[in-house]
């Protein structure tokens, strides 16, 4: 898979070489020409953090955020698929132990709490398997 996800951003702020960039993330309805009327489209403001060295850009300058869209399906992968494998498997396991269907629910859900404290233990981690480039925008 070769594509590329790519965002256009402002930079916020520049810290040493840490380039943090705002992005509005929206949804694939947002652009439509209906959304006024509609409760389906939405949009969201998020800031990206990209680290360059080469000293190009500065801050309010508008740039090109760009990654693998490989990234974003391990993305999906870690915050919602193994997340959802667990409630299952959770689920699944407080049945077969003859609890009630709602210990069951709260075990599935309670499962999820050290996993999303996992990821975050290891965010700096992650953050070296997500990287991101800016492109200069003409």
């Amino acid at each position: 898979m070769d594509e590329r996800i790519d965002h256009t951003g402002i930079i916020e702020s520049i810290e040493n070489n840490l380039i943090s960039i705002r992005i509005i993330q929206q949804s694939a309805c947002a652009g439509c020409h209906a959304k006024s009327m509609c409760t389906a489209s939405d949009s969201k403001e998020k800031i990206i953090e990209v680290i360059d060295n080469s000293g190009r850009f500065h801050v309010n300058e508008q740039v090109m955020i760009c990654g693998e869209s490989s990234l974003g399906l391990l993305a999906v992968l870690y915050a919602f698929v193994i997340p959802l494998l667990l409630i299952v498997l959770a689920i699944a396991i407080g049945t077969s132990m003859q609890l009630s269907e709602t210990a069951s629910a709260l075990l599935g859900m309670l499962t999820v709490i050290p996993y999303y404290g996992l990821l975050y233990l290891f965010r700096n981690k992650l953050k070296k398997k997500f990287i991101f480039t800016l492109k200069k925008l003409n």
